[in-house]
């Protein structure tokens, strides 16, 4: 095990090439992961194509995983080899997970349920953050906002507490959109209003939407066709201009719109009493670790309960060298309510 495979971006905007590498160790408070199943996400591309967060190169994406753990970092305790886990990757050679091994602080791992498939569970991780900070989080040191700062409902206080209160989620069969909606329910909202293609209308009730509108129809009327009550919170996991534009009209004065790409909306529409959250869905932010650290020591429990539900699944043939053409399906928008997941030992 001195070295394993790895899926390597060899150059800025370049090519893609399966390689052997070395296989690090774990330090103290780390975990060495075999890497079983890892989830493909539409930032993998956008880091390729637009060359951003990536600066050295070869470069290893991807940060998505699940897998067992092969080795324990001195001060970790909680694991043990061979336990099966899930966990988010970051953005750095020895984190990344387009790879058959990868290191991960053990405080943001969670043990994989055994209802869960490998694959299954490789779909959660950056999804998962990206709801939940999107909802959760709140302002950083730069004044920047991140998220709603609602209460999570794995915290104590948490779960239920805003009963009664509307939520609209643009995108909602989207890998994001997917998660927000558990996450909606948990947290007690109610009605639950999502867009999306109807033909998912039936497995999005399945996981808490109470209304779906088709993603074409004119949302400010049909959300006012479903309730009165002020939309306080609007999520847009899709995020272009034409969809910010519709949940800004939406929103209520004093309400939260969630973006998970930057703020669109032409300026002669800005509403000075709206606020605007941009998401961070990453786990290994400081000024998010402690919101993720919590999560994580609730996810297993939240999983096995059947509270949080996996994407679908798409598994791509070839392993690590089936992913290349999996991001480019991803960039033509050709994949719907499912997640791409390779897995690193085929």
């Amino acid at each position: 095990m001195s070295t394993h495979k790895a899926l390597l971006l060899l150059e800025k905007q370049g090519k893609y090439a399966v390689q052997d590498i070395p296989t690090p160790k774990p330090g103290p408070g780390e975990l060495l992961i075999e890497i079983k199943a890892t989830g493909l996400n539409p930032v993998d591309w956008k880091i390729h194509d637009y060359a951003f967060f990536v600066t050295e190169y070869p470069a290893i994406l991807g940060t998505d995983s699940a897998g067992t753990v092969k080795e324990i970092g001195e001060g970790v305790t909680g694991f043990a080899v061979g336990d099966r886990v899930l966990h988010q990757g970051y953005f750095s050679n020895t984190k990344a997970t387009f790879q058959q091994y990868t290191i991960v602080p053990a405080e943001i791992t969670a043990k994989l349920p055994s209802n869960l498939t490998f694959e299954q569970g490789s779909t959660i991780p950056l999804v998962l953050a990206t709801a939940a900070f999107g909802l959760y989080s709140g302002k950083v040191t730069t004044g920047e906002l991140r998220g709603a700062e609602l209460t999570a409902p794995w915290e104590e206080g948490g779960r239920g507490k805003y009963a009664g209160q509307p939520i609209v989620i643009v995108g909602g069969s989207s890998a994001v959109g997917q998660q927000a909606t558990q996450l909606a329910k948990l947290s007690g909202f109610s009605p639950i209003i999502v867009t999306a293609s109807l033909k998912n209308t039936d497995f999005l009730k399945s996981l808490g939407a109470t209304h779906v509108i088709d993603r074409n129809a004119d949302l400010p009327s049909s959300v006012k066709a479903i309730t009165s009550d002020p939309i306080k919170y609007v999520y847009d996991a899709i995020s272009l201009k034409q969809t910010q534009e519709s949940a800004y009209e939406v929103l209520a004065s004093g309400g939260t719109l969630i973006l998970v790409l930057d703020f669109a909306v032409d300026e002669a529409k800005v509403d000075k009493t709206k606020r605007v959250a941009k998401v961070f869905g990453t786990t290994y932010d400081p000024a998010q670790n402690a919101l993720g650290t919590s999560l994580y020591k609730k996810l297993t429990k939240l999983l096995e309960s059947g509270d949080l539900k996996p994407n679908h699944v798409e598994v791509l043939p070839n392993g690590l060298a089936g992913i290349p053409d999996g991001l480019e399906k991803l960039k033509a928008n050709q994949v719907s309510a499912s997640k791409l997941v390779a897995q690193p030992w085929a």
